[in-house]
């Protein structure tokens, strides 16, 4: 084992303990380092000059004879455990300097969310029958997400004691310990109002009980994996391919529908939870998209 390949080990015991890095990242790491040593070619970390960085990220994109050109976002996973190895041999006292400091990582392409237009959104949730306990919990639990742009974690986290259907709102316990209050709408409103009444009484008596809004079958909380089941059931209901819908899904389609409708940037930023505005923006590129399309399609001097 050469130093390079050395200081590589340690860097990755140090992720593993240190950062407690999740296990795929660990492997893409290490095999993204794999490849930088063995381009470096016997090259000591503490002789590698920014330029040799540069280069070898160049041919990252353009692909060689072993390894196929690579993406935007590869590239730039790869450039990026590159850096960290390289502040790691610095922090570490093993090397001068740090040659990869000033190297930036490629830009990924900005990948546009995709909103449903308003009527697939009618149909997935006329989709769901409301003749029994789980389809009036499955209708209000798809009413609650369009409705609040909720994520996914937020609706299954939530409890009964966030809920205020008299004043229509909703506490969102979010990312990094954030919680907003956010309006929820009448048709939501009306749908959580059955299932609480309806419902949920008799699926929470046949377990322990749970604070949370939505429980499974058996009375206790509905796990992620349940609710994403409970929106392919309704897509595929609806006629619509169930592989391009998550719940994600409904939350970029309230945000863009909102934002279609009027409603400021940085409304809908509080209403996400983002805590950027930043982050909020990019759904009006797709506004702007549909802007477009509209203009393209309807006026006689568009071509």
């Amino acid at each position: 084992m050469n130093s390079a390949e050395r200081v590589v080990q340690a860097y990755l015991d140090h992720l593993t303990v240190e950062r407690a890095l999740a296990a795929n990242t660990l492997s893409s790491y290490r095999r993204d380092l794999t490849r930088y040593v063995r381009a470096l070619d016997g090259t000591g970390l503490a002789e590698v000059t920014p330029t040799r960085i540069a280069d070898y990220l160049a041919r990252l994109r353009e692909g060689d004879d072993e390894h196929p050109p690579l993406s935007a976002a590869s590239a730039a996973r790869a450039v990026s455990a590159v850096r960290g190895l390289h502040r790691f041999a610095v922090r570490e006292g093993l090397v001068p300097d740090d040659p990869a400091r000033a190297i930036t990582p490629p830009t990924p392409p900005r990948r546009l969310p995709k909103a449903l237009e308003i009527g697939q959104i009618e149909a997935l949730l006329g989709a769901v029958p409301t003749d029994g306990p789980l389809g009036l919990r499955d209708r209000a639990l798809l009413e609650f997400l369009y409705g609040t742009g909720a994520r996914i974690s937020e609706a299954v986290g939530a409890a009964v004691d966030d809920l205020d259907l008299d004043s229509g709102g909703v506490l969102l316990r979010g990312k990094g310990g954030r919680s907003r209050l956010v309006p929820i709408g009448g048709y939501a409103t009306e749908a959580l109002h059955g299932y609480l009444v309806r419902s949920r009484p008799a699926l929470v008596a046949a377990g322990r009980g749970t604070p949370v809004v939505f429980v499974n079958a058996r009375g206790g909380p509905l796990s992620r994996q349940s609710a994403w089941t409970i929106l392919r059931r309704a897509a595929v209901a609806a006629g619509l391919d169930p592989s391009k819908i998550s719940p994600h899904t409904l939350r970029h389609s309230y945000a863009t529908h909102l934002l279609d409708g009027g409603a400021d940037v940085r409304v809908v930023q509080e209403l996400l939870g983002h805590a950027s505005v930043t982050t909020t923006q990019i759904y009006t590129l797709v506004t702007v998209d549909k802007l477009r399309e509209v203009y393209a399609t309807a006026h006689p001097r568009a071509r």
